[in-house]
């Protein structure tokens, strides 16, 4: 991949949302004006329909929504910090960070490479602390690259 997956313009620090839908709108409309998306209500359509089947909430405050669409331009994760935290479905509460995970519908891996690296990492308490204690939206950016790519 020559686009790095995240750049500070699709992160939002302290993101002002109360509903999983709300979060994931705000994201993708990052998305949008980054150009990795082409066109919003079809891209949250197909997060939704992934969403209908299996929540993307999961243990230690994560939520991973997700969706392979045509309407991708390049792979891309879109990440938000909430200090209330929004319910995306999890057993153990709300999450506090959100990685909204754009992959084109090609039939490369780029989409489950990037969910699978990125639920490895979330497993590991340090790696979750530190993004949630972090304001900065291009150090959020160059870890999350960093550590998914």
């Amino acid at each position: 991949m020559s686009t790095a997956v995240t750049t500070a313009d699709i992160v939002i620090v302290d993101i002002e949302a109360t509903t999983k839908e709300e979060a994931t709108r705000l994201l993708a409309e990052r998305l949008l004006a980054a150009g990795r998306i082409t066109e919003i209500e079809g891209y949250l359509e197909a997060v939704a329909k992934r969403e209908e089947h299996f929540p993307t909430g999961i243990e230690g405050g994560i939520a991973i929504p997700h969706a392979q669409s045509d309407l991708v331009t390049a792979p891309s994760v879109a990440v938000a910090t909430s200090v209330e935290g929004i319910d995306f479905g999890a057993d153990d509460g709300p999450s506090h960070l959100i990685f909204l995970i754009a992959a084109p519908a090609s039939g490369d891996s780029a989409h489950l490479s990037i969910l699978a690296s990125l639920a490895r990492k979330v497993m590991h308490e340090e790696f979750r602390d530190a993004l949630r204690a972090d304001k900065s939206p291009a150090s959020i950016a160059e870890t999350v690259t960093r550590e998914v790519q």
